[in-house]
């Protein structure tokens, strides 16, 4: 029995474990979203508020504490130039767990792991995300339209086959 053992083991080695979590809490930080399992969304959940709380400190320990545990820099500078300023008048449970589906290979339940106010964020990747894409259909349109325009000039400035031959 695992009576008052605290955390999750995930079915890992404490390294593999411990690898897992920090991957988890970098992605967190820098997308403000993610998407996995619910025992991992809860396991990750108090990390990435330890680190949050680290953001809001901003001194330079508490840096050098988050850079030690964030995978990578771009992280550490999201979360103290961004993150930790968003939430710098509220005290704890920055993050949200929302369970969506199951998956279909093994049944184990999915959730989306996010920051409090993140919706402005994703919203405006959506946002930029569409407007790529809909730039992108224009070229694509555009460059079809010159290749059937240069095709039909070829056609029309071709001389007609057959038609020169007596027999």
């Amino acid at each position: 029995m695992r009576h008052k053992v605290a955390g999750y083991k995930l079915g890992r080695n404490a390294a593999h474990r411990r690898s897992l979590l920090r991957n988890l809490v970098t992605s967190v930080i820098i997308e403000e979203r993610i998407e996995t399992t619910v025992p991992k969304a809860k396991a990750a959940r108090p990390l990435v508020e330890k680190m949050i709380t680290l953001g809001k400190r901003g001194d330079l320990s508490a840096r050098r504490l988050a850079a030690g545990y964030l995978m990578t820099d771009e992280a550490v500078v999201k979360l103290f130039d961004t993150i930790g300023p968003r939430f710098g008048d509220r005290d704890g449970g920055y993050t949200r767990i929302i369970r969506t589906h199951w998956q279909k290979g093994d049944g184990s339940d999915r959730a989306f792991l996010e920051l409090l106010g993140s919706e402005k964020v994703l919203d405006e990747k959506r946002e930029k995300r569409s407007e790529a894409r809909a730039k992108k259909a224009a070229e694509a349109k555009k460059a079809m339209e010159e290749a059937e325009a240069q095709a039909q000039l070829e056609k029309e400035s071709a001389p007609p086959e057959g038609g020169d031959r007596k027999e």
